[in-house]
């Protein structure tokens, strides 16, 4: 496939490193020539200097003969404008936009409604974010949280810790302890490296076990792991841009949330627009403004400011002075590296969550959701089966005849509105949606191949 990525910031990089060891063609266009030099030393690309709305840019690209446009650059409005050009002069067949103004995602509908598809697909990287912090903070202890198959299903990482009753035990225990619930481990991560798995793997401390259940009993499961923890109530947000707004916005009605911004004017914008959650203007890393807002009595500080370094010292300072759990937003990849196993109990990479988003329209096959996981190299993703015996490897198989490549897991099958107990003998129909993890993403290729249906089905 022949991509055009606009825009060669941190989720442009990170997407252009994730789709060519896919065997993509990739163009990344970019006004910023050192970024583009870069990565061309790094990667086997094609790089474009100049604006990405400009038609004679665009032409150079490779526009007129590019299967899709991914517009990600730092301006809604030279993201929307490249869409439109690639749409009028070079019939792009498919169009991403990344948007990150309310505004323009509030009128979509009234903007874009047109026979020819301008944009395709809008990315809002902050509502994705909100959505994943949100999902966290329901879940006391998870690591992360992912929905598939609408909200039925929901994919949980977690580590596992004393005083749960399943720690120190074998794998097939799990179904005994929940026999009537469709729960089953994906994958386990023992340092750095996936595990192979068995109904004798034992699940030790310090793991980290990616579970699949039905979304009403991933609290169950998650205290079958670890000591239940009890929910949240108190939530302090460090930064009060878009994303910082928005979260408070979602939980401001179940919560009792603090915001903490050090702009004035933004700080006064915030109370006027928030129903409940209280606004302080301050450094939200200051020691006597964090005490005197009772920090460690707070079950979890957030710190999702546009500066790494910020949310860095604001988590340690917080966590040092008794915060329960501390998250931070870190865009920087050498960051989020070296935090790992630091004080900070939940690192996010916002790169990392949009891409997900991206490749759900980039991956061959009816594939509803992706989610790429532990820093791009695993992936978890929600497929609809289609076709009957004769025309699909899939549709008419039971599990254990599926030929899954090495370190893939089928961890769930929803049929209709029922999550199905996933066994050896469990027979895949025409329309299941089937969530599989990967424990490396390499093997995609095959996995959206095992999916495909052959030309006779119609």
């Amino acid at each position: 496939m022949d991509i055009i990525i606009l825009g060669a910031g941190q989720v442009g990089t990170t997407l252009a490193e994730n789709l060519v060891r896919e065997e993509n063609g990739i163009t990344v266009v970019d006004t910023q020539l050192p970024q583009l030099e870069e990565l061309q030393n790094r990667l086997d690309i094609r790089t474009v200097v100049g604006n990405a709305s400009h038609p004679n840019v665009l032409k150079q690209a490779g526009a007129d003969n590019a299967d899709m446009l991914i517009a990600v650059t730092d301006s809604d409005e030279c993201n929307l404008v490249a869409c439109w050009v690639a749409c009028f002069l070079f019939n792009t067949p498919t169009k991403i936009a990344r948007i990150r103004s309310p505004h323009y995602l509030d009128e979509r509908e009234a903007l874009f409604a047109d026979d020819r598809r301008v944009i395709d697909f809008f990315i809002s990287p902050e509502q994705i974010v909100t959505d994943y912090v949100r999902r966290l903070i329901q879940h006391p202890g998870a690591l992360q949280v992912l929905d598939f198959a609408e909200g039925k299903v929901r994919l949980v990482a977690i580590k596992p810790y004393f005083g749960g009753p399943l720690v120190g035990q074998k794998l097939q225990s799990l179904q005994a302890y929940f026999p009537n619930i469709q729960v089953r481990v994906a994958a386990i991560f023992r340092g750095m490296r996936s595990i192979p798995l068995s109904g004798e793997t034992i699940i030790e401390i310090g793991d980290e076990v990616f579970f699949i259940a039905p979304r009403e009993y991933v609290r169950d499961v998650m205290g079958a792991l670890r000591k239940q923890e009890n929910p949240y109530r108190r939530i302090i947000i460090a930064g009060g841009g878009n994303i910082g707004e928005r979260l408070a916005l979602s939980l401001e009605g179940d919560y009792n949330v603090k915001v903490i911004d050090h702009n004035v004017s933004r700080t006064q914008y915030l109370a006027e627009s928030l129903n409940r959650a209280t606004v302080l203007c301050g450094d939200a890393s200051d020691r006597d403004l964090l005490l005197n807002e009772n920090i460690e009595y707070t079950d979890v500080f957030c710190a999702i400011t546009d500066d790494d370094e910020v949310n860095i010292m604001s988590c340690m300072q917080a966590k040092r002075l008794g915060a329960k759990q501390v998250l931070a937003l870190i865009t920087r990849t050498t960051y989020v590296d070296l935090l790992e196993g630091s004080n900070i109990d939940i690192v996010i990479s916002p790169q990392q969550a949009t891409i997900g988003s991206i490749l759900t329209h980039i991956r061959r096959g009816d594939i509803v959701n992706v989610h790429s996981l532990r820093r791009g190299a695993a992936e978890a993703i929600e497929v609809i089966a289609h076709g009957d015996e004769d025309t699909s490897k899939i549709v008419g198989y039971t599990v254990a005849d599926i030929k899954l490549p090495r370190g893939a897991t089928i961890g769930a099958v929803v049929r209709g509105n029922r999550v199905l107990k996933v066994r050896e003998d469990t027979l895949i129909e025409q329309g299941d949606h089937i969530i599989l993890f990967l424990v490396n993403k390499k093997h995609i290729r095959e996995v959206e191949r095992l999916f495909q249906v052959s030309v006779t089905f119609f």
